[in-house]
């Protein structure tokens, strides 16, 4: 019993440190002071700021539309590129595993000097552009590591016999592989989505002039002091993510009651 409420006590800890700091930002977010650590009087006043704030909401715009294009094109490609590593076999599978491997424990600081290096030397203009295909290559690797366990656990046969009753392989790869590896190619995307918008190191160094997302706009605050608009912005993509969490845990639920029914 007492081993029990410890181990109780020992994960309330490891929570609450966790989470502490997002539970003040949020608390400090309805803050009237400016100043982090003094409380003055309970306001909303930094919301309505927030949606007059435009260099805030602009760098909001350019990363929620990065993430959501990061996310679908690297799963597109991701699943096309996990699908056909999981066909290959011997020295040539493996070497491929190994590549994808690289960009994942590379730091993040090589990946962006070896991204913007690369860019300059094709002369691509610096962007939006760029700072998306570097969100790309970031997030492929995740995406494929995400699909292959699902292409593992699936009946390696279900393909052929698909194919041999008939079936194209396009409308195979639709009808058959495709609804087996879903939770996969899920999981990839809002892996995807959610390392884009957490970035800072690749997009500080492929954005170009007048182009930000979130990171590099806070980055540029932190200097002069953070405005405190921005904990208002944390606060209600916190609660988003929240949210989209509890649709997802939903939609798993059902489909598992689907699935035993």
């Amino acid at each position: 019993m007492v081993e029990k409420n410890l181990n109780k006590l020992y994960m309330a800890i490891i929570f609450l440190f966790l989470y502490a700091p997002i539970i003040i930002l949020i608390v400090f977010s309805f803050n009237d002071s400016k100043m982090i650590g003094n409380w003055n009087r309970f306001t909303l006043k930094w919301y309505i700021e927030l949606l007059r704030d435009r260099e805030v909401l602009k760098a909001l715009y350019n990363t929620i539309l990065i993430s959501i294009l990061t996310a679908i094109i690297s799963t597109v490609i991701g699943t096309i590129a996990a699908i056909g590593i999981y066909n290959m076999n011997g020295l040539g599978k493996r070497l491929i595993l190994n590549l994808n491997y690289i960009p994942v424990l590379n730091p993040d600081i090589v990946t962006a000097v070896s991204l913007m290096t690369l860019f300059r030397l094709f002369g691509f203009q610096f962007g939006l552009t760029t700072m998306l295909l570097s969100h790309i290559t970031f997030c492929l690797p995740y995406v494929i590591l995400s699909i292959l366990p699902k292409l593992k656990q699936m009946n390696k046969h279900l393909a052929e016999a698909a194919m041999d009753l008939g079936a194209t392989p396009s409308y195979t790869l639709r009808k058959v592989i495709i609804p087996e590896i879903r939770p996969g190619i899920i999981t990839g995307a809002l892996m995807a989505f959610t390392l884009s918008i957490d970035d800072f190191v690749i997009s500080f160094f492929n954005t170009g002039h007048g182009v930000s997302n979130l990171s590099i706009t806070i980055f540029s605050m932190a200097r002069r002091g953070i405005n405190p608009v921005i904990n208002a912005l944390s606060t209600l993509m916190f609660i988003g993510l929240i949210i989209l969490l509890l649709i997802i845990n939903k939609r798993a639920d059902k489909n598992t009651l689907k699935e035993r029914g």
